[in-house]
């Protein structure tokens, strides 16, 4: 046999076995998550925020188009970013909008906008906030700007960063437009990247301040998981996870690796 078609032959084979999973790291019954991703459309004291008017009609009416979109996933359980103390007070206001949909909700956001309306739409009963807030100075990059050791990756990084959001023309795209920007892959990606790994580039000679800052971030999403495991779910239900983009970054890592939990393609319902 021809020696360049064995070693391509081998290199076919080998290539299809590095992809083939080695050992079942799944349970039997898993339980299927929508892990959606969004800008906060009411107030937040987040270093970044989108210009979105929440009291405005039409806005409120696009986001209930949202809802409806993401209703085909008939969600159970209706997971949000308030911290976990608060929910008796969401629990009763998601019971309020139930008996007035058309009720007046002061300076909404998209707990209100969306998960409120989603839940309504599928006739969702649980609905917890999982939030644990920790500071951490993402800031820490500029600050040390002068003063950290010669690595540029940090700063070439958010050069190109800038440069392709331009591209994107995001402020002028449609709610869904924007909406499938957040849940996107690599962007994503990016949002874990800028927000924590990237800040390991940031440190003055045999320092870690960078990496210390990013680390308490991701202290704050491992706890935020921790109290969505708190949380009695079982394999016949079907979770709908709401957060801050950035949030859900974190969380898709985590639960792909989870043998619990089976990620839901949000592509399937932002058509």
């Amino acid at each position: 046999m021809n020696k360049l078609f064995i070693f391509i032959l081998l290199t076919v084979l080998s290539t299809v076995s590095a992809q083939t999973p080695i050992f079942k790291d799944k349970f039997d019954q898993t339980i299927k998550v929508l892990n959606f991703g969004t800008f906060h459309m009411g107030y937040t004291d987040d270093a970044n925020s989108v210009d979105f008017d929440e009291n405005d009609a039409k806005n409120k009416a696009d986001v209930h188009k949202i809802a409806q979109l993401l209703a085909e996933f008939k969600p159970t359980v209706i997971i949000v970013e308030t911290p976990p103390s608060y929910n008796p007070t969401l629990q009763k206001a998601y019971q309020d909008y139930l008996l007035n949909p058309k009720m007046k909700i002061k300076d909404p956001n998209e707990v209100e906008l969306l998960a409120f309306e989603l839940g309504r739409l599928t006739k969702a009963k649980r609905i917890y906030g999982i939030d644990h807030k920790m500071g951490y100075n993402y800031g820490i990059g500029y600050e040390l700007a002068n003063k950290k050791v010669n690595d540029k990756t940090y700063e070439n990084y958010i050069s190109i960063i800038e440069i392709e959001e331009q591209k994107l023309n995001y402020d002028n795209l449609s709610l869904l437009e924007k909406l499938k920007v957040e849940n996107h892959p690599q962007y994503l990606d990016f949002l874990l990247n800028i927000n924590a790994d990237m800040l390991t580039h940031v440190s003055t000679q045999e320092n870690f301040e960078g990496a210390d800052e990013a680390a308490k971030f991701y202290h704050r999403n491992l706890r935020m998981y921790s109290n969505l495991n708190q949380i009695d779910l079982q394999p016949t239900d079907r979770v709908f996870i709401l957060m801050g983009a950035t949030h859900t970054a974190f969380f898709n890592d985590f639960m792909k690796r989870s043998p619990k939990y089976e990620l839901v393609n949000p592509f399937m319902y932002l058509k």
